[in-house]
């Protein structure tokens, strides 16, 4: 089922055919839940800019545009792009884009960086949902686009083989956990929880080492949903548990059974099964629910917003509350740009400031913000945002508390937001006015901490597990594709809108 009308749909186009392949995407893209965001004037600027600066390098180097695209002098391009689109946000050099020997010496001494992604999707096989191939063809069958007007569909891109090509191979990601979504359809699941187990013991085999962690979903209100959490806890060993407050996510128009992390009738018995079992990492979709979505779903508003977080945490100091998408509001439907003039206006960002400011409110330690789709709907759009989005969360949560996230493979290889936060830095002239910090060098203290040394603490990641991951056999295989294989795609993977924004 898709949350789109048939005339948002016909001016959609699938993602991976139609934007310019770019090292960091050129326009917002969504999958069928939410009608994507038009590319907007600055966007095309960065378009054209990119596209200008890869043809000339490219033919410098005789390589074709794309070829160079996928080399690391082609990621530095794409931020030197971004700086002269939007303003020197990231770390990056006109020297770096044009000398390929530079490019790949900073490459490869970063490679090797820990970064510990525990917010990751893939579909499974069987999935009945089929949104996004039902979609499409869907959409070819009655001629609303003619771009997929007798084009075979296919959603294998987003199943477990090309997740691990892309967790993997094409990024620097060491560690992954792998998530999924509950619906009040069965066959909606993106992965059961015995699949999500199935699919870690996967690759952890092939690994030889732990490379993957699985989440149980727990269900509240959901028949029988106390017993589920039993039978995993025994039977499929999770190393988390994670909950949508909102209830249906893929079916918001089916939600039956939203809930809020303070519900102490409902709820705080599983946080009980939680402790008792020694599970102490309560991961929580939150955010991605802009006004457009909330007029349509008004009654969901109170259950995904970050209100419900404080008391949580403070009547249970056993657990760590995993905050994933840090809150953000504006993701979902809705516009980076909004976000920006809020902050403009008021010093704010819903949710991301209200999370923040939980700790000193409640005096807990225990609020984790991951920062998934963060950098994938925001870098993209206006990277200022993306900057003053990990200021408030660093400042209100501690650098030990912002841990890392990408939720791909939804948005493709994580490769090009790795090198974002990489880059990024928050601009002085925002540091002095709102008392952040800066972020630092790309494997300095702070985004080490985000990359993977937090998530590793507080998953009791060991250092001889880490050690184990250099003599491994995806190291292997990563090795053998990087001398021979392809490269990265620079794909992404939905819908991408075919109107234009206006200025």
């Amino acid at each position: 089922m898709s949350l789109m009308s048939p005339e948002e749909i016909a001016s959609l186009a699938p993602a991976e055919s139609s934007i310019f392949p770019a090292p960091i995407p050129v326009q917002c893209v969504s999958s069928d839940e939410f009608m994507p965001q038009a590319q907007t004037p600055k966007q095309k600027e960065y378009e054209n800019r990119v596209k200008a600066y890869g043809k000339n390098l490219a033919e410098k180097h005789g390589m074709a545009r794309r070829a160079f695209f996928k080399s690391a002098s082609g990621m530095a391009t794409a931020f030197l792009a971004m700086n002269d689109t939007y303003g020197p946000i990231f770390s990056v050099s006109e020297a770096e884009a044009a000398t390929p020997e530079m490019a790949n010496e900073r490459a490869s001494s970063l490679k090797g960086q820990f970064i510990m992604d525990m917010h990751t999707h893939f579909l499974r096989d069987d999935t009945k949902i089929q949104s996004f191939l039902q979609q499409r063809m869907a959409v070819g069958k009655a001629g609303w686009n003619p771009a997929l007007v007798d084009k075979p569909q296919t959603i294998e891109d987003l199943k477990f083989a090309n997740y691990l090509k892309e967790m993997y191979l094409d990024s620097d990601t060491k560690v992954c956990c792998i998530s999924g979504a509950p619906s009040e359809i069965v066959g909606d699941w993106f992965l059961t929880n015995d699949m999500k187990v199935n699919a870690r013991a996967t690759i952890n085999s092939i690994a030889g080492s732990k490379r993957a962690f699985a989440h149980a979903i727990f269900t509240p209100g959901y028949d029988g949903w106390l017993d589920e959490i039993d039978r995993a806890i025994e039977v499929l060993k999770p190393d988390s548990f994670k909950g949508y407050t909102i209830g249906d996510n893929t079916h918001k128009d089916l939600s039956k059974h939203p809930w809020r992390l303070d519900d102490e009738k409902l709820v705080y018995p599983a946080y009980e099964k939680f402790v008792k079992a020694g599970l102490k990492n309560v991961c929580i979709h939150k955010g991605l629910f802009p006004p457009s979505v909330e007029k349509r779903f008004p009654h969901l508003l109170n259950h995904v917003n970050v209100s419900d977080v404080g008391k949580a945490a403070k009547d249970w100091p056993q657990l760590n509350f995993i905050i994933y998408h840090g809150g953000y509001r504006y993701a979902g439907g809705g516009k980076a740009e909004d976000a920006w003039e809020q902050f403009e206006k008021t010093g704010r960002i819903d949710w991301i400031t209200d999370l923040a400011e939980v700790p000193a409110k409640y005096g807990v330690k225990n609020v984790f913000a991951d920062v998934g789709q963060l950098f994938a709907q925001t870098t993209i759009v206006d990277p200022r945002l993306s900057a003053v989005m990990m200021g408030q969360l660093i400042r209100g949560l501690g650098q030990t508390n912002v841990v890392w996230g990408t939720d791909a493979i939804w948005t493709g290889s994580p490769q090009w937001q790795i090198e974002a936060f990489r880059r990024l830095e928050i601009p002085e002239e925002i540091r002095k006015r709102y008392g952040y910090k800066p972020l630092g060098e790309a494997n300095g203290p702070v985004k080490n901490a985000i990359f993977g040394e937090n998530n590793a603490r507080i998953y009791n990641y060991s250092t001889v597990q880490r050690a184990e991951l250099a003599g491994d056999k995806i190291l292997l295989a990563k090795n053998i594709y990087e001398k021979d294989g392809p490269n990265r795609t620079n794909m992404s993977y939905g819908y991408v809108n075919l109107n234009k924004a206006s200025a």
